[in-house]
Parts: C-alpha cells; sequence; structure tokens
C-alpha cells in the first residue's frame, strides 16, 4: 500500500515533482561542477604559475654563515660551499615527494676564454629524474629559446646579451681552456682547449642573458669538487600557508609536529628536503607562495558561495513545491488521518516522495555537473587534460547534498500538514 500510495503522488503530481525536480537538479548541478572543479583547481593554479619560477629553493647551508671580525661582519668565501647532485635523488624519500613537479639544479662557475674571465652556468636539461622530466626549461618556462637546448656535453647555449658579447651566433665555436689542479699544472706546458659548439641563445630577461649555459655534468668538469651544485630551484604543489604553517615545528608538541609535518606546506615540505640532503638549506620563495595561496583562497570561497547559493535556491523552490502539494493533498491527508493513519506514517510518505525525488534529481545533477565542470575546466585551463570527466567520489557526496535539500525544503510544509485537524479538512472539502 505505502509504494502504491507512493507512485500515485507521482503520477497525480507530475508538475509538481517535475519542478521541484529541475530545482534539485538545477542546484546538484552548480555544486558538482564547483565541486569537480575545486579538486584539481590547486593543481591547474599551481601550473599556471609556474611561470612566476620555483617556490622552494635549496642551497648550501655555508652561505648563511657569517664571521665578525672587529664588529664588521665578513661573508665567507663560499667557493667551496656546494651540494651534491646525487643528494637530489634523496628528493623522493621525503613524505612530500609525489608533489614535488619540478628540479632544477645550478652550478655556477667562472670559464677563461681569450683571457678573459666569463660567468657560466650548468643547469640540467629535460633531465630524468624519477617520473619527471625536468629541469631549467620546465622551470623558467618564460626564457625563450632561439635553436634548441643542448643535448650533449660539448653544446652550449649562450645567453642573448653574452651572445652579443662574443659575437657569437647559433652554429658558431667556442673554446675555453681546461681548468687544471696545480698537481696537473705542474705537468702541463700548455693548458688543454676545449672547444663547445653553440646551438641555442636564450632570452631570459635576468642575469642569465650575460652568462654561458652548459649542460651540468660539463660544467661539474670546472669544480673541483664532487658533483658540486650551488643551488636548486624547486616547484612543488602546496597548500596555502596559514598560522599554523608559520610556526616553529621546533617548538611543537609530537602530536602537533606530525600535523604540521604531514601537511603539504611549501615551509614543511622545505623542512623535510633540510632533514634529507646533508647541509642543506631550503627556503620557500614567498613571493610565489603567496600568490598561488591568495588566488586559491579567493577561487575557492568564490565557488563555495556559488555552491551555498545554488542549494539555498534549490531548498526554497522545494518548499514552495512541497507546500503547493501538501495544499492540494490536504483532503487525502485528512481522510489517511481519519482512518487511523499515524502522524510519522503520513510524514514518513511525504519524506519517502522528496527522498526518490533527491535521489533521481540528485544524480542526473551529477551528471549534467560533471558535464559542465569538464567544459568550463577546458575553456578556462586550456590543454593541461587533467581533469577526468567523472569523478565517481563526487556522487554519494552530491546525492547526500540533495537528499538534505530535500528534506530541509520539505520539513516546513509537512509539519503544516500533521497539524490539520482531520474533522475540519473534510467538513470544508465536502
Amino acid at each position: 500500500m505505502f509504494l502504491r500510495l507512493l507512485w500515485e503522488s507521482f503520477a497525480r503530481q507530475r508538475r509538481r515533482k517535475l519542478l521541484a525536480g529541475i530545482a534539485i537538479l538545477l542546484g546538484t548541478t552548480a555544486v558538482t561542477a564547483m565541486l569537480a572543479l575545486a579538486t584539481t583547481i590547486g593543481d591547474r593554479i599551481h601550473r599556471e604559475l609556474a611561470v612566476y619560477g620555483a617556490n622552494i629553493v635549496v642551497f648550501p647551508k655555508a652561505e648563511q654563515l657569517d664571521v665578525k671580525i672587529g664588529g664588521i661582519d665578513i661573508k665567507p668565501a663560499t667557493g667551496g660551499a656546494y651540494l651534491k647532485e646525487s643528494d637530489l635523488e634523496k628528493l623522493k624519500t621525503i613524505f612530500w615527494a609525489n608533489n614535488i613537479t619540478g628540479i632544477s639544479p645550478e652550478l655556477s662557475f667562472d670559464i677563461t676564454s681569450n683571457g678573459a674571465q666569463l660567468p657560466a652556468i650548468g643547469l640540467w636539461f629535460n633531465q630524468h629524474f624519477g617520473s619527471l622530466t625536468t629541469g631549467a626549461p620546465s622551470l623558467h618556462p618564460w626564457w625563450k629559446i632561439q635553436g634548441r637546448w643542448p643535448t650533449g656535453p660539448s653544446e652550449v647555449v649562450l645567453g642573448r646579451q653574452m651572445a652579443k658579447r662574443l659575437g657569437l651566433t647559433i652554429g658558431s665555436t667556442f673554446e675555453t681552456s681546461e681548468p687544471a689542479s696545480e698537481m696537473e699544472t705542474a705537468h702541463r706546458a700548455v693548458p688543454r682547449v676545449l672547444s663547445f659548439r653553440v646551438v641555442g641563445i636564450v632570452n631570459t630577461g635576468d642575469k642569465t642573458e650575460n652568462e654561458l649555459l652548459f649542460p651540468l655534468a660539463t660544467a661539474q668538469r670546472f669544480v673541483y669538487a664532487l658533483d658540486p651544485i650551488s643551488r636548486v630551484d624547486i616547484s612543488a604543489r602546496t597548500k596555502p600557508e596559514d598560522a599554523f604553517a608559520r610556526r616553529d615545528p621546533d617548538t611543537m608538541s609530537g602530536p602537533t609536529r606530525e600535523i604540521w609535518y604531514c601537511r603539504p606546506y611549501a615551509n614543511s615540505i622545505a623542512y623535510q628536503i633540510r632533514e634529507a640532503i646533508p647541509g642543506a638549506q631550503a627556503e620557500q620563495v614567498r613571493r610565489v607562495e603567496q600568490t598561488e595561496g591568495t588566488v586559491l583562497e579567493r577561487i575557492s570561497g568564490l565557488m563555495w558561495l556559488v555552491s551555498g547559493a545554488a542549494l539555498l535556491a534549490a531548498g526554497f523552490a522545494v518548499s514552495a513545491a512541497m507546500a503547493t502539494a501538501v495544499l492540494e493533498r490536504r483532503r487525502e491527508i485528512g481522510l489517511m488521518r481519519s482512518l487511523g493513519a499515524s502522524k510519522s506514517s503520513i510524514a514518513m510518505l511525504f519524506y519517502a516522495e522528496s527522498g526518490l525525488l533527491a535521489v533521481i534529481a540528485g544524480t542526473v545533477g551529477y551528471i549534467a555537473g560533471s558535464l559542465l565542470a569538464f567544459w568550463l575546466g577546458a575553456r578556462i585551463f586550456p590543454g593541461d587534460g587533467t581533469a577526468p570527466l567523472l569523478n565517481f567520489v563526487l556522487l554519494p557526496v552530491v546525492v547526500a547534498m540533495a537528499l538534505v535539500v530535500a528534506v530541509a525544503g520539505s520539513t516546513p510544509s509537512i509539519r503544516k500538514a500533521l497539524q490539520m485537524d482531520p474533522s475540519a479538512v473534510l467538513r470544508v472539502d465536502a
């Protein structure tokens, strides 16, 4: 009998149910679209803001040392202060290793050519690092290259200003003296000459335009240290910084420190890098990190506002439709009460109608919202291709929201219906 009454309700009030269903469908469509975008918005914004550069920089801790003589701060010579390239493998062992999206080690040094000392830098170019293909070009997407990046040890790229200074073009040959240790110098009458072919000229908009860019392995031949690097730029997906992120983990209690450690703040990732790499000092680049956090926070706030407005509108629409339905069915309610139906059974019938309507409309709204999110993502973030068409984790969440909206919108009308006097309703309608 209950199922028959439920079926008859949908059959006789198709228009009312359709209007309420459309309201729920539109609300859940908007919510699904916002939630689907929110699950990928962090990674997408991170990629969009990658043009600002890395958000974590790693350098030798010795560079921070100061020596005071006579009350005067004297910065020590850091020619021997290097990190080791081989230690970068330890980045794969930190807790947030999977959040690292790009790595670019550097080695700054000078070379001698035609009696002049020239600034140079060693870099990774499209280096394989685990599942990443990374290096300077990926962490500096604003660099504009004419020609190509080096692929062999005897190739070099010149900064635009350095190319003008040396009068070299793509295809030219550049020569420099191979460095030698003191022992080698004593046994060698003439320094060995190394020849490099210019394969590209790069426009960077910074000091790199006045440098020569060598493959890192080639650059390390000019520095007498074990696989040296002078700094590392790291790009990582991070959580926007808040007051908790800025706390010092060494002053926290055990459980609080674990919570801080296991959140993807730039500070916590930098802290783990310092733990993993001996002699390293890792710091977040606040300009990049704070920009990313501010943009993400504002967009997330807007998404929640749109979702809340959509659900509120759906709730009002359901309430209006249910109030009209109860008014039309007051004689039916009075008759059921006169025949002995309890208030709870009548309430259950109306809640079952609302719940069934919410499940159907919520499921359709989930599909429509997923399609809308996919379409919006393709327009707002073209070419990234990261968002799945359907995120099935959202289905129970969306349906649950639809049920809450339907029940909340129906409750005032149901309570009013249960307060009716059956005899008065039947006498008026007779």
